[in-house]
């Protein structure tokens, strides 16, 4: 699985005009599911994203998780992180898990986050989202799970 993380001051995703998921302080979080991932990735994942220290302590240095500030979570499915650019102007998406398999992976990530006792909301899997966010720091970090498949 890949994720896409921002670390946010707010985030909101609006699906035909209405927001279907909403967050104040925490991360969105932008999850693909590639050609070969299983619930292990997603374990893995949503394991390491709520436990990744990437939010301010007193000293300012980046020492806290998203379980010890609390903060919310925004899960949004977003295939494109599947993009393969290698060749020519027009990313190929092949690598990205199938649409009813991707679906289900995105489902079960949001539930293990929430798991955790993070609050959780989400964007609507396949829909045409207008997603609005407020970076906190700037900060966005890429994650991987390095599944065996089809990768480039």
């Amino acid at each position: 699985m890949r994720a896409l993380l921002q670390r946010v001051s707010e985030a909101r995703v609006s699906v035909d005009g209405a927001i279907v998921g909403e967050i104040g302080p925490g991360l969105l979080i932008l999850v693909c599911a590639m050609q070969g991932d299983t619930e292990a990735e997603a374990d893995k994942l949503s394991a390491k994203i709520a436990k990744l220290r990437i939010f301010q302590d007193e000293a300012g240095k980046m020492n806290r998780s998203l379980l010890d500030t609390g903060g919310g979570a925004l899960v949004v499915s977003q295939f494109t992180l599947a993009a393969d650019t290698s060749r020519g102007n027009r990313p190929g998406f092949s690598t990205a898990a199938p649409p009813a398999e991707g679906e289900t992976l995105y489902e079960y990530f949001a539930d293990q986050i929430r798991a955790q006792g993070i609050a959780t909301a989400q964007g609507k899997f396949g829909a045409d989202m207008k997603v609005a966010l407020t970076n906190d720091g700037p900060v966005t970090i890429w994650m991987d799970t390095d599944a065996p498949s089809a990768r480039p």
